[in-house]
């Protein structure tokens, strides 16, 4: 297992679309176990492949939080089958966009199908937060940061702050 580094916004590569993984082989194994291993070390309860420049299908979640014991899910190719009517509002936060927190709103309850880290097919019901977390982690397989779901103007706020703090982390490194 090797920690890899989170790709911060605003970043071109967090914007694109993924592609379907065909099958689970080792490499993309050993991918699943690295990203579970960096979101557990940044601390965050969910990773999308993008945020590590992987432009692959592939998300991790854990729900778990505090001293729950740990529940991680390998996910490849994620679709949602069935979702609730009913909607929540959650706030949401991302490992790339860290320290920002915005309310968003989505359905409470998901069914989903997906390829595990075996190879196998599956599918589980989430509600209230792991449903948030994997419908969070989708949105970036296809280049959607919780913040496109906020205002223009608040988003724009955001994104120029992280900016700015990259460019002086940068300029702090050299």
């Amino acid at each position: 297992m090797a920690k890899r580094d989170i790709i911060i916004a605003p970043d071109p590569r967090l914007k694109k679309t993924c592609i379907t993984v065909d099958t689970i082989d080792g490499e993309t194994a050993t991918l699943m176990t690295d990203m579970l291993e960096t979101m557990y070390a940044a601390p965050g309860v969910g990773l999308a492949a993008p945020q590590v420049g992987v432009h692959k299908r592939i998300i991790v979640v854990d729900p778990a939080r505090g001293k729950e014991t740990p529940n991680p899910h390998l996910i490849a190719n994620p679709v949602i089958v069935w979702s609730s009517d009913e909607t929540k509002v959650h706030e949401e936060g991302c490992l790339s966009l860290p320290l920002y927190y915005e309310d968003v709103t989505r359905p409470d309850r998901i069914r989903l199908q997906y390829l595990d880290e075996n190879n196998a097919e599956r599918e589980l019901e989430a509600d209230g937060f792991f449903s948030v977390v994997i419908q969070h982690e989708m949105d970036h397989l296809d280049g959607v940061l919780f913040v496109d779901y906020v205002s223009s103007i608040k988003r724009s706020m955001i994104l120029r702050k992280l900016k700015k703090t990259k460019k002086q982390m940068a300029q702090e490194s050299d």
